[in-house]
């Protein structure tokens, strides 16, 4: 190949991706309908929510903002789509924090490296609520740490990689108790499993576990926030009894494929957290017993960041594996 020859395809090629992208950049967003790929099962609370941002969305743009349910190992299967697809903010995932914050940890090998996705909004967070079967005859905090670290207790989670499970091995380094973590298919089969007493207890979405512990068949112990529970004033955070170390919260957050262009990150950024200041939102976040964070570029990526860093200890000072 001659100097000439390979000058003129370099130029060629680099006309060809400048092309690209400026028609990335000028090219309205969203030119068709959009996909939310929720990494997590249908009727829990990132799927709820992404259904709402969706509707405010698709009211505010003219374009359907369609909610993709793709659960599976631990927002892996979901993840890997939308690196799989475009990157030109038409398929966006839609998830929590673990994907990116837990899963590098404990897996062997992911279908998707880390970095081919980055954060478009971290749209809000919320702790868990720990949770017993009254059968155990556990009715306090304290009663639980008491039977914890005397006898093993099965805790449910929504699977494997899940804050729920992370919480159970954060509880057996963090209080030396000796939690035996039982996953599940998402948080609702979770909590139905505390509720029937096929396991002793869970620390889960609050949401989910409220209705039972208002109707007596599910005691509640504590949250793992750093606040109470909006929904449930009356029970003590895990720092109010002294177990700072086991504050845990869920962070909820839109992913976007690694290569999209920096302005259309800024546009999708934009027109969400515009849905999100709405009053419909922010009622529906609380009503969620979320706290709203609507953090994008830096400021995303470093709150993600310092979960990566947290939740890596913990890991590797307790072996969480999965294989």
């Amino acid at each position: 190949m001659t100097f000439r020859f390979r000058r003129a395809a370099l130029l060629g090629g680099l006309t060809f991706l400048l092309g690209v992208g400026a028609l990335a950049q000028n090219t309205p967003w969203p030119a068709k309908p959009v996909r939310f790929v929720n990494s997590w099962p249908a009727g829990g609370p990132s799927d709820i929510l992404a259904r709402a941002v969706g509707d405010v969305l698709q009211k505010q743009l003219g374009q359907p903002f369609i909610v993709e349910n793709k659960p599976g190992a631990a927002g892996n299967v979901g993840a890997d789509m939308v690196v799989k697809a475009p990157a030109y903010g038409h398929t966006l995932a839609w998830g929590i924090d673990t994907t990116h914050t837990v899963n590098p940890h404990i897996y062997k090998s992911l279908p998707f490296k880390d970095s081919d996705l980055k954060p478009l909004v971290v749209v809000s967070s919320s702790g868990l609520l720990l949770g017993v079967h009254p059968s155990t005859g556990i009715k306090t905090a304290r009663d639980f740490l008491q039977a914890a670290r005397e006898r093993s207790l099965n805790f449910s989670s929504g699977g494997n990689g899940s804050p729920g499970h992370l919480w159970v091995n954060m509880a057996n380094i963090g209080a030396a108790t000796r939690l035996v973590h039982v996953p599940y298919r998402g948080n609702t089969p979770a909590v139905m499993a505390v509720l029937s007493g096929e396991v002793d207890g869970g620390t889960l979405a609050t949401p989910g576990m409220l209705p039972h512990v208002k109707a007596g068949k599910i005691n509640a112990l504590a949250v793992t926030s750093r606040q109470r529970s909006r929904l449930a004033p009356e029970v003590p955070t895990v720092a109010e009894l002294g177990l700072k170390d086991l504050e845990s919260e869920v962070v909820y957050v839109v992913m976007a494929h690694a290569s999209t262009p920096e302005p259309l990150m800024q546009t999708m950024a934009k027109a969400i957290i515009d849905a999100l200041s709405r009053p419909e939102l922010q009622n529906r976040i609380s009503e969620l017993d979320m706290r709203y964070e609507g953090l994008t570029g830096n400021a995303a990526a470093s709150r993600l960041k310092k979960l990566s860093d947290q939740y890596g200890r913990v890991i590797r000072a307790t072996g969480m594996k999965v294989d």
